[in-house]
């Protein structure tokens, strides 16, 4: 495939963390089957190829489907009936350990701390956020006793859910939070990676700050 390293991290890390099947593997494509996330993720250079793949494992049961290549979401979208998405760059991070800020705790948060994620974090519906909290994947952050945001990792593995509360921003805290992800992902020797959407400047700008790399091919994110 023409996809590099930082391309296809993504989808390694599902097969890494043992909880994804490879459907199919060739010169042109890689399909796997996320079970924790329920995603059907391809990477593929050749779109006559890739939709003969989703045409065989796109079905009716497959309500999130991520697709990375130049043109072949675009007719994906339309013919397997999905309704909404998102287009994204994957930023990746290779450097070493970065630096935390002595200013930040942190703590898992809990199924009691679901009302709080709710009423401030809107891209997930109530049900894959639980999912979320029950893996101990999202971490609150606070200076001294007060909470300043929060940050995790979705079900699929990318960093993300970022969050300052409005009367911290602007003071680095959002750069503090993706920090603490990287280094617990790095300690995991994972790598880490996020998805930004596109026009999302303000994170296109954090992230290249924080040392991240972004991908040459977009990412699309397609559901139900």
């Amino acid at each position: 495939m023409n996809f590099n390293r930082i391309d296809t991290v993504g989808l390694d890390r599902v097969l890494e963390r043992g909880s994804g099947d490879v459907l199919a593997r060739s010169e042109h494509a890689l399909l796997i089957r996320d079970h924790i996330s329920g995603a059907l993720m391809l990477a593929c250079d050749d779109e006559e190829t890739g939709l003969s793949l989703l045409d065989r494992y796109a079905g009716e049961d497959c309500d999130l489907l991520l697709v990375c290549g130049e043109s072949l979401w675009q007719t994906a979208f339309g013919r397997y009936g999905y309704t909404d998405k998102l287009e994204c760059y994957q930023f990746v991070y290779l450097g070493q350990p970065p630096v935390l800020d002595p200013r930040l705790t942190v703590r898992p948060a809990t199924e009691r701390d679901l009302p709080l994620l709710l009423e401030h974090y809107h891209l997930l519906i109530e049900d894959d956020l639980q999912k979320v909290v029950r893996r101990g994947s999202v971490l609150l952050g606070y200076e001294g006793d007060r909470l300043v945001g929060f940050a995790g990792e979705h079900l699929e593995g990318s960093m993300g859910l970022l969050y300052v509360l409005p009367e911290y921003r602007r003071r680095g805290f959002g750069a503090a939070l993706e920090n603490v992800l990287i280094a617990r992902t790095l300690e995991q020797g994972l790598i880490p990676f996020g998805h930004v959407v596109k026009g999302n400047d303000a994170s296109v700008h954090l992230q290249h700050k924080l040392g991240m790399t972004r991908s040459d091919k977009p990412f699309v994110w397609m559901w139900r």
